[in-house]
Order: structure tokens, then sequence, then C-alpha cells
């Protein structure tokens, strides 16, 4: 079963901001079942679309299974069926060996950005860049699914 491993953390808005980043992409990312042992999700990027399935998290563990379908189809389940949705440009970067992906949301949750890191094992030891900070892995509002219900200006 494939397993997704990863924690999230804060981003420090002044450090990143200050960083020369790559190119982003944007995302648009809708939900077609979020619930708290499994989520689908379907996901479209301008020049590609998938589906994921994760189920429960255990720890900074869950199953997920993603898989690539045509651009098109992506649009039209996103437009038909996902229930909810967040807006986000990510940026991937390489970082002492690791591969952090840095989400700068927006619409409803901007002013939010949060990076996250996949590992092998949940023990596995990481860098943390400069611009990272307080860990939010077991705070279920930072996850996508939850803050495309709950956005981050509703918080109080």
């Amino acid at each position: 079963m494939p397993t997704e491993i990863e924690r999230k953390f804060l981003v420090d808005h002044e450090k990143w901001n200050s960083l020369a980043k790559p190119k982003g992409n944007v995302y648009k990312q809708g939900y077609i079942l979020s619930e708290e042992k499994r989520t689908v999700r379907i996901r479209v990027t301008p020049d590609a679309a998938y589906i994921t399935l994760k189920g429960a998290s255990a720890g900074i563990s869950r199953s997920e299974y993603e898989y690539t379908i045509p651009l098109t189809e992506g649009n039209e389940i996103l437009e038909n069926f996902a229930t909810s949705a967040v807006e986000k440009t990510r940026y991937n970067i390489n970082y002492e060996g690791h591969l952090w992906e840095i989400d700068v949301f927006a619409g409803d949750n901007k002013g939010l950005i949060v990076a996250e890191i996949e590992l092998e094992s949940e023990n596995e030891p990481f860098e943390k860049p400069e611009w990272v900070g307080a860990e939010v892995s077991h705070d279920n509002r930072y996850t996508n699914a939850s803050l495309s219900v709950k956005p981050y200006k509703d918080w109080d």
C-alpha cells in the first residue's frame, strides 16, 4: 500500500518574501469526499490533473493513491463533483537532500503559507531551512481538506 509520510510547518513570511524562489505552480484542488478516515481529491494545474485518495492518518503517515488523469476531465470533475476547494501556488525547493513543497494560499486562505516535507520514515532526520517555523503536522486545521471548508480567513 503506498504511504505518505508528511510533516507540515508554518513559514516565516518575512524570510520567505526575501528568498529567491523558483517559478511556482498554480493548483486548484477540490474535494469530492472529505471525512476523518478518507479523502478523495481532484487537483488541477495548468498542465495536468490528478485524482488522489487518502486514508486515515496514523501519526504523520497515511495511505495515498494518486493517478494522473486527462486535464479536460480533471477540470470537469473539479467543476461538477467537488463540494469544496482551495487555490494555492506551490513552490518546490530542494534543501539539504530533501524536497520542500511550499504552498502559498490564495482566495479565502490568503495569508497562509505552509511548508511540507515528505519522508521515507516517521523518524527520518532532516534539516529545516531558516524560513520554516512552527510545526503544524498534528493540527488538522492546516490540512487542505479542512481549509477548503473552514478557510484561514474565518479562524479566530
